[in-house]
């Protein structure tokens, strides 16, 4: 016996939506769109196997294992063309290199000046002017 009621149905919600559009349609047009779903599914299993034949081939002839793409499945890369970043050999460029005059000036090592002694850090309640909350006589350190 089963422990399901026979008026609750199995099917997903998903498969009920598809069900009730496909009603709403006429029957040509269910017909053609079942039609074109079955076609989808057959064709991705014979892409599949077509994939797993030639993956078996190569690798009984000892040839690579991954099937060449064809021409027209490139990557995103091959199709930019003039816009293709160009390949440099000595360094990786940053982001200084397009900067221009605003680039920071690079100095050696003994021409650098000291670092900066360290100033008290300005807060928020400094910019508030006669707005900002009077200072405790401890805060004045900070």
């Amino acid at each position: 016996m089963s422990s399901v009621p026979a008026d609750v149905s199995l099917a997903s919600g998903k498969s009920e939506i598809f069900e009730i559009v496909l009603r709403f349609l006429p029957d040509w047009i269910q017909h053609v769109v079942l039609v074109l779903i079955l076609l989808a599914v057959v064709a991705s299993w014979v892409l599949k196997l077509k994939r797993k034949l030639a993956h078996r081939r190569a690798v009984r002839q000892g040839g690579p294992a991954v099937v060449p793409t064809t021409p027209h499945q490139g990557s995103g890369a091959d199709h930019l063309g003039a816009y293709a970043p160009q390949q440099q050999a000595a360094r990786q460029p940053s982001g200084a290199d397009f900067l221009g005059p605003y680039a920071p000036q690079h100095r050696p090592a003994a021409q650098q000046p000291a670092p900066p002694v360290a100033a008290p850090q300005s807060s928020g309640a400094d910019f508030l002017g006669s707005y900002a909350p009077p200072r405790a006589p401890g805060d004045a350190a900070r």
